[in-house]
C-alpha cells in the first residue's frame, strides 16, 4: 500500500522553528540546487536525496519536515520513503524557494557542517561562550551536533583525533576577536539573520568578555551561568541544563521583552 505524504505550512514551521520542540528539519534538494545557494533553513540536516537508502533508516520514530526546492517531486518522494522507513514524516509547502518568499531564516552552509553529524571541541568547565555557542549550533546549525570539552591543553590534539571543529580557543576561526566572543563568531562566520538573535548576542557578549554596561541582563546571565557551572560537575548535564536556559533567554529577546510584570498584592480587590 502506498504512503500519502502530508504538507507542512511554513507557517506552522515558524511557529516552533526556535525552540526544542520544533520538529527535525532535513534539506533534500538536488546537489545543482543546493551548491547554487550554498545556505539552509537554519537547523536543517543536509541529506542527499539520493543516499536516502542509507540516512532514511536513522530518523525512523522521529517526527521530520523534508523541503527541496520547490516541494514537489524530491520532497515527496523523500517523504513517501521516510513514512515507509518509520519516521513520521512531511513535506515542507513550496519548499526552499516558498521559504525564502516569506523571509525565512537561513544560515550559510560551512565546513563543518559538512560531517553528519558536526562535531566541535573545546575547553572543559563551560560557563557562558562555550554553552551559548552549543546552543546556537544545535538551534540554528545542526540539531544532531556532537560537543567534546577537553583540558585546554589538549584542544587541538582532540579536535584532529575526534575530526572536530575546535572553538573557543586562541587562534582558530571561531573565537575572540577583539571585544567579541565566540558568540559573535558564530553569527558572522554562518551569516545567521533571525529575530532577537542581535539582542542575544549581546547580552552574551556582555556577560561572557566582563561589559556588564552592554546590557542590563548581562549580569543576570552571568550570575545564573555561574551557579549552573558549580551545581553541576558534568560538563554535559550542564550543557542539556545549559539549553533550556538560553532557550528561554533567547525567546524573551524575540517577543516576551515587552510584557511587563508589576503585580502589586496590594491593590487586589478583596471580595466577601
Amino acid at each position: 500500500m502506498s504512503l500519502h505524504a502530508s504538507s507542512t505550512r511554513i507557517a506552522d514551521v515558524l511557529a516552533t522553528l526556535y525552540t526544542a520542540f520544533a520538529p527535525l528539519r532535513v534539506d533534500v534538494r538536488r546537489k545543482a540546487d543546493f551548491e547554487q545557494s550554498g545556505r539552509i533553513i537554519i537547523g536543517s540536516l543536509r541529506r542527499d536525496p539520493a543516499d536516502v537508502e542509507a540516512w532514511g533508516p536513522g530518523l525512523a520514530g522521529q517526527s521530520a519536515i523534508v523541503y527541496c526546492a520547490h516541494g514537489r517531486s524530491v520532497s515527496q518522494s523523500i517523504c513517501q520513503r521516510l513514512l515507509a522507513l518509520g519516521a513520521s514524516a512531511s513535506y515542507l509547502e513550496g519548499g526552499y524557494a516558498a521559504w525564502l518568499e516569506v523571509g525565512g531564516p537561513t544560515a550559510a552552509w560551512r565546513a563543518p557542517l559538512q560531517a553528519a553529524p558536526s562535531r566541535w571541541v573545546t575547553r572543559e568547565r563551560p560557563k557562558i561562550d562555550r554553552i551559548a555557542c552549543p546552543w546556537l549550533i544545535r538551534r540554528f546549525l545542526d540539531p544532531q551536533a556532537e560537543f567534546y570539552y577537553v583540558p585546554t591543553a589538549v584542544v587541538r590534539e582532540e579536535a584532529r583525533r575526534l575530526s572536530a571543529e575546535p572553538y573557543d580557543i586562541p587562534d582558530v576561526s571561531l573565537s575572540h576577536v577583539g571585544e567579541r566572543c565566540s558568540f559573535d563568531a558564530f553569527i558572522k562566520h554562518f551569516d545567521l539573520q533571525a529575530p532577537g538573535l542581535d539582542a542575544l548576542a549581546t547580552i552574551v557578549r556582555g556577560a561572557d568578555t566582563a561589559q556588564p554596561q552592554l546590557a542590563v541582563q548581562a549580569p543576570g546571565l552571568l550570575a545564573i551561568s555561574l551557579g549552573l557551572s558549580a551545581n553541576f560537575t558534568d560538563d554535559h548535564a550542564l550543557i542539556e541544563q545549559g539549553m533550556v536556559l538560553y532557550d528561554a533567554l533567547y525567546t524573551w529577546c524575540r517577543s516576551a521583552g515587552i510584557e511587563s510584570h508589576d503585580w502589586k498584592p496590594t491593590t487586589m480587590e478583596v471580595r466577601a
